[in-house]
């Protein structure tokens, strides 16, 4: 089936490591440019040397999200570069996985900072020139405990609640001018390959599943009816889909790709 992506334009925020790697691979096989807009241009390189031959072109931007004027030189060197924005994809996030009075104060506004207010500065960003062609599609990475609220994760559940609620709100403004707002919401995705985290990714350091205690790993997945967890892939399949085509006529709608994690 033909998504339709080819020589389309798409940044990916957080593109360089864990599912947003995951995403810019699969966009860049559809055939679209992507731009990896990450804090670390080293790991960023990487990835785009690892799949320059894989169809569309990849350029990484050094790109800090919670920064105003990083985010709008990214999104004026994108269209620089290849002339238009046709998708964003808000993937770029962090979590410190502590009970919030344990928390200390730097690290829930670090959260804060990325994983919401990064949303709405790269959401900003891509407006201008959205609304001007009456065309864009905007795909929101939330999470499930943004829909049911997870311990350990108080604040980071807060911010991907407030970014589900953000994306309808904008999916609501902006659909005059043919413009579409959807979020996904993974469950536990860990990476399974090793080298693909990256040093400024969610996960600390060079974790894949295989590296989870068999008991932890045992107490997770008693939550997942499918029995796994997730991968970049399964979540990068869903955003081709809010992405392409098909998807034309849906906006708003926030789609949880847990293995049945929540079901809401």
């Amino acid at each position: 089936m033909d998504l339709g992506l080819a020589g389309k334009t798409v940044i990916v925020t957080g593109g360089a490591a864990n599912i947003g790697r995951g995403i810019t691979y699969a966009f860049a096989k559809e055939g679209a440019n992507v731009v990896i807009a990450d804090i670390d241009e080293e790991q960023g390189q990487k990835v785009a040397e690892e799949f320059k031959d894989v169809g569309g072109k990849i350029v990484p931007i050094k790109t800090d999200v919670t920064d105003w004027s990083s985010v709008e030189a990214m999104a004026k060197k994108t269209l620089e570069t290849f002339g238009s924005i046709d998708v964003l994809v808000n993937n770029a996030g962090f979590v410190s996985n502590k009970l919030f009075m344990k928390k200390p104060v730097e690290e829930y506004e670090k959260e804060l900072k990325i994983n919401y207010l990064g949303v709405v500065h790269c959401t900003r960003a891509v407006l201008d020139h959205m609304t001007e062609r009456k065309a864009g599609r905007i795909v929101n990475i939330a999470s499930d405990s943004g829909r049911v609220g997870e311990p350990r994760e108080a604040v980071y559940s807060g911010t991907k609640g407030a970014v589900i609620a953000f994306g309808k709100a904008i999916a609501k403004e902006m659909g005059r001018f043919g413009i579409t707002v959807n979020a996904i919401c993974p469950g536990a995705n860990i990476p399974q390959q090793p080298g693909t985290a990256g040093k400024h990714s969610m996960w600390a350091g060079d974790i894949t599943v295989e590296m989870i205690p068999p008991e932890t790993k045992d107490k997770i997945l008693s939550q997942y009816p499918l029995g796994r967890m997730g991968t970049p892939e399964d979540v990068a399949y869903a955003a081709l889909f809010f992405a392409s085509e098909g998807a034309n006529y849906i906006t708003g709608q926030t789609l949880s790709i847990s293995g049945g994690f929540s079901m809401i």
